[in-house]
């Protein structure tokens, strides 16, 4: 009888022991010479992390040359209005026109970018522990998959009428209307369908896709470098992710 009570003594312990560390915030490891972490560590970290990406990628994105002088987001002319641009090109019209055109929907996406930054920040605001573990321990482009896949549809309604102002401010539709118009009625004598792509969204998701790339290459960097850990935070964090 006293070799049970001990028994369920040691066991009560041992619950209790454990509920205390959780209550802390302990993250219980199995490799001791890897340093500790609470709970709201873990989150500051991953925060940290995507903060210092945002405000390098949205940084990026929105230079002049950001989309125009990376092959790596450079918005393409839409695919579905290149049947537009292989028949022009084919006449040899507009030539000049065509090259402008995929210059300014360039711009378009740096302007736009530029109202970025805010609407990411405001995005991580609520990870929760459980999401902040589970990226810490997931792939190299965690962080930047959860934030797209908790985020999209909320940065494309609020991204959307940032994409249509910088489209009117760089004035791209005067170059992109003499292009379909010249390709439409060219239809009358092809046969083709005419076209009218959606400027706005094209934009849109073409610059919202460039800026996740951005962010995923900054994230890689700070998880796989370790000079680019670049306050107390990171390395703390991800240095316990190093081998």
């Amino acid at each position: 009888m006293r070799n049970l009570i001990i028994a369920g003594l040691s066991i009560f312990c041992l619950i209790g022991c454990d509920t205390l560390n959780q209550v802390a915030g302990e993250v219980l490891t199995t490799d001791p010479a890897k340093p500790s972490l609470t709970n709201s560590e873990v989150i500051s970290g991953l925060k940290s992390a995507l903060v210092e990406g945002i405000k390098n990628s949205s940084s990026m994105a929105s230079a002049v040359d950001g989309f125009a002088g990376n092959s790596l987001i450079k918005l393409p002319f839409p695919q579905d209005a290149i049947k537009v641009k292989e028949t022009l090109e084919e006449k040899g019209l507009l030539k000049g026109q065509i090259e402008k055109f995929e210059l300014t929907l360039n711009r378009a996406a740096e302007e736009a970018s530029k109202e970025a930054a805010p609407i990411f920040m405001n995005a991580i605001k609520n990870m929760s522990v459980q999401d902040g573990f589970a990226i810490l321990k997931g792939a190299n482009n965690a962080a930047t998959q959860y934030l797209r896949k908790n985020t999209t549809d909320q940065l494309i309604q609020a991204f959307s009428p940032k994409a249509k102002e910088a489209i009117d401010k760089v004035e791209l539709t005067k170059v992109w209307n003499p292009l379909v118009k010249g390709y439409n009625m060219a239809t009358i004598l092809t046969g083709k369908e005419e076209v009218n792509p959606n400027l706005d969204q094209y934009v849109t998701t073409k610059a919202i896709d460039g800026l996740f790339t951005l962010m995923e290459a900054e994230e890689n960097k700070i998880r796989e470098n370790p000079a680019a850990r670049v306050n107390d935070i990171l390395k703390k964090v991800f240095g316990s992710l190093d081998s």
